[in-house]
Order: C-alpha cells, then structure tokens, then sequence
C-alpha cells in the first residue's frame, strides 16, 4: 500500500487529471515539487493499477475519460443523521480486509458502516479468486453487519445481497440485471458484479457479517486481458452519468433494507423476488463441485439453497464450493 505522502501526491495528480484535459508535466512537477521524472513515475503506478492515461509530447498527461473520483465528504454530507459512515481508501489490499481488521479492535464499527477503495492490490471473489480491481472506474465496496442467531442464520445472505444490488441498478438506472446462484449479477448473461460474504462467529452466538461487493462500473482496455470470462459495465447500459459516490448511498440504503428484513424473517419473503431474476430459471445448468449434476433449474427456497429438477427429482445445493454453468 501506498505511504500518506504518495496517497496525497497521488490525489493531487487524480484531481488536476479528472476533467479530462492535458495537464503539463512540468507544471504537475513544479506544483508538487517534483521532478518530472518523479511525475512520470507516479503516473506509471497509476497506469499499472489500471488506469487509462496518454502521455503525448509537449502536451503532457491526459485521461482517456474524466472520472468523478469517491469523496468522503460528498457522501458523508448527504443524509448525514441517517446513515452510518463511508469511509474513502484511495489504495488498499481489500475493502473486506480493512473491515475484518476493525473488527479486531475494541470497539466494532457501527452497524451498516461501509468502506469503499478507489483501488484494491488484493482484491478477491469466491475460492480465493482474483478481483480485478483497477483505479477509480469501478466500484469496491464492503459494508458491516451483524446476524443475531450466529452462522446458521447466513443461509440465503449472499442472495439477499444481490437482491439489494439488482433493486438498485433498476431504481438509480432502470437497468434490468439478473442474478446466478449464489453470488454473481448480469447483464444481458455478462457479469457486471459479484459478491463476497465472509463470517465470523459461533454456529448459535452473534456472527458478524463483512458484505463486499464488485461492481464494474466502467473498465480500461486493459480489463480485457485480466478478466477470463465474459464482462459488461453498467456505462455500457445506461445513458446516464453514473456519479459513483452517489452510487455509494444508493448501495448502502439498499442493503440496509433488505438485511435488515432478512434478520427478521430470513429468506423465506424473497424467494419469489430471486426466481424472478434468477438467470438460469426453468433452464438446463451443470453444477459443478466434487461432483458434476446436470438438470434444470427450479430456482430457490426458503433457505436460500438451489434447486435442480434430475429427471423430475428436486434435489436441493446448499452453498460451499460450488460452480454453476448454463447448460446447451
């Protein structure tokens, strides 16, 4: 991670870049201090962590898109008694990683506290996987939250989570995403976003929930070499201008709703909600772990566990380490 003094250096390039337009290196170097050669090397760490940004002989540095950066104070300001804090990383390993190590204080964040990285070093999806995470286009967000009857009580978490994200993508966007058991979110059968849940806890005691989610929102062309599997972002959906902080709250707002229904009556009230933008509903899936099931998919129940018609037999997949494919 990136010391105090390169995270300000860093900040200051980001807000100069942001508009759009060619910023000098002589002027970016004698407004920080610098080199230009210490210019171009921050602008390096910038390009390696995925960010779009030309340098063209005496004209200087230029994004290839403006970008509103995450502002903490921004998100913060609007409704401010009613939400718990957002905290802004400019770089860091993991959202989930800086919310797990503040639950080793002392003192547990507040309910519904969020985090959320302009970039992440580490970031992962399910079994360890890689997240591809690059600089200020997409967003990387981890929000706090507590299950009263222990682990048992998760069943179904990942899914609710997803709800949130599918109602907010409609209701910011009117963008129609669909859901893959048990944690993934599409658009027109791409993936624009996954989830990661990860507990800790007692099987029968207070658990506590740390709820990250990937959202694409834009992507560099460099995506295209790091993500092995078929992607879209939301600007390529929408006409409107997506300000990512105001998508925080949105975020937010939304699983706060839904979690906060789910701890009182479980899964049970959003069955129908998920089938009805499950992706694979009614149709041919191969659900792979140790073992390899083939048959069609009958959505979910009341626990949130998958089901596959076999030959008219339903058979129901808890989670764990499971893949689900559509089936031809």
């Amino acid at each position: 991670m990136a010391n105090k003094s390169s995270l300000i250096i860093i900040r200051t390039l980001l807000a100069r870049l942001s508009l759009g337009a060619f910023c000098s290196g002589q002027a970016l170097a004698d407004e920080l201090g610098l080199s230009r050669t210490a210019v171009a090397n921050y602008i390096a760490q910038l390009q390696d962590l995925g960010l779009d940004i030309y340098s063209v002989k005496g004209r200087g540095y230029c994004l290839a898109h403006p970008i509103t950066l995450l502002d903490a104070a921004e998100i913060n300001t609007i409704e401010k008694n009613q939400r718990p804090p957002v905290l802004v990383h400019e770089i860091t390993d993991s959202t989930n990683n800086q919310l797990l190590q503040r639950l080793g204080k002392d003192a547990k964040p507040e309910l519904g506290t969020a985090i959320v990285a302009e970039a992440q070093t580490e970031g992962r999806g399910r079994r360890g996987r890689n997240w591809y995470s690059p600089f200020g286009t997409n967003l990387y967000f981890s929000m706090y939250w507590h299950l009263n009857h222990g682990l048992q009580a998760a069943m179904g978490l990942s899914l609710v989570v997803g709800i949130a994200i599918v109602r907010t993508l409609q209701a910011e966007y009117q963008i129609t995403a669909k859901l893959k058991w048990p944690n993934d979110v599409y658009i027109n059968q791409q993936k624009v976003a996954g989830v990661l849940v990860e507990l800790a806890g007692q099987v029968d005691a207070v658990c506590d929930a740390i709820i990250g989610i990937g959202l694409n929102v834009t992507m560099p062309i460099e995506a295209t070499k790091r993500i092995d599997q078929p992607f879209t972002t939301l600007a390529a959906h929408t006409s409107k201008s997506i300000n990512r902080n105001q998508l925080v709250i949105a975020l937010q707002t939304s699983l706060m709703e839904v979690l906060s229904e789910f701890c009182q009556h479980g899964f049970t009230p959003f069955v129908a909600e998920f089938n009805k933008v499950n992706q694979y509903q009614d149709k041919p899936i191969k659900v792979i772990s140790s073992f390899e099931k083939i048959g069609v998919c009958r959505g979910v129940d009341k626990q949130g566990a998958l089901l596959l018609d076999i030959d008219n037999r339903i058979e129901a997949i808890y989670g764990g380490e499971i893949s689900v494919r559509g089936q031809d």
